[in-house]
């Protein structure tokens, strides 16, 4: 009989399964106000284009209802909600409350209040209905679920037949050159730049090391189809390997 797991990663760092999500939640309730200008200063701003390709591979089209997780500030939310119309629904959804307002905020301040909702959930436990949605996306949030299995699993009941999951996320670079660059930015880079404009150094150490040890991109294609269950994956490289995304299906 397989052992139900008690310790999860935290970083480098290994902690108590119990600990993970209140440990998270800490780090993006601190980054939270400075999130998104250290977003576009960390990637040079290449974030959007990762972003933008990601709702390219979504097929929404107006009607379509589309929950967003770990939402965020919500940036692919209010793009999501401008490409589904007025008859389209977008849930806009993240674990962590101060995160949730700034994206809730956003949308409203850009005359989205009745095509879309904000809720705050666990991605382990959606408090969806069956076959709901057309399309689900998870932008750099999957690595921070404590569960992914079951994360990626709920996703899929909540997902129509038919519909599909992207997940964009930090992998790991395909040219070895590119992969000791990367290295030096993330851990001699990234922390200077979280404590110079966020005040937040151990933040940023913590996400550094969280990309580290995130399953690469053929270790999470298995576990979004042997754990969540889904039939399809299709894995986009994108800038070498840095960034993946994963399109998943469910028929």
């Amino acid at each position: 009989m397989m052992r139900e797991k008690t310790t999860t990663d935290f970083g480098f760092e290994e902690i108590p399964v119990a600990e993970k999500q209140g440990r998270v939640g800490a780090v993006f309730s601190s980054v939270a106000q400075k999130y998104d200008l250290m977003n576009d200063v960390m990637s040079l701003g290449v974030h959007h284009l990762w972003k933008r390709f990601t709702l390219e591979m979504c097929g929404l089209r107006p009607g379509h209802k589309v929950l967003d997780l770990a939402a965020g500030t919500g940036d692919l939310a209010l793009k999501q909600a401008q490409m589904v119309g007025t008859g389209g629904v977008v849930v806009l959804a993240d674990i962590n409350a101060e995160m949730l307002n700034r994206g809730r905020d956003r949308l409203i301040d850009n005359g989205y209040v009745s095509r879309v909702e904000a809720v705050q959930c666990n991605a382990e436990l959606l408090p969806f209905a069956d076959n709901y949605f057309d399309c689900i996306t998870i932008a750099f949030g999957l690595r921070n679920v404590t569960d992914k299995g079951a994360a990626l699993a709920s996703m899929r009941r909540v997902l129509k037949p038919g519909g599909r999951l992207c997940v964009l996320e930090f992998s790991k670079p395909i040219y070895q050159p590119l992969d000791k660059l990367y290295d030096f930015y993330s851990f001699e880079i990234l922390p200077r730049m979280g404590e110079l404009i966020a005040g937040d150094r151990d933040s940023y150490q913590y996400l550094a090391e969280s990309i580290r040890v995130h399953p690469d991109q053929q270790a999470l294609k298995q576990v979004i189809i042997e754990q969540g269950g889904f039939d399809e994956v299709e894995v986009h490289n994108l800038s070498g390997g840095i960034v993946a995304l994963h399109r998943a299906f469910k028929y």
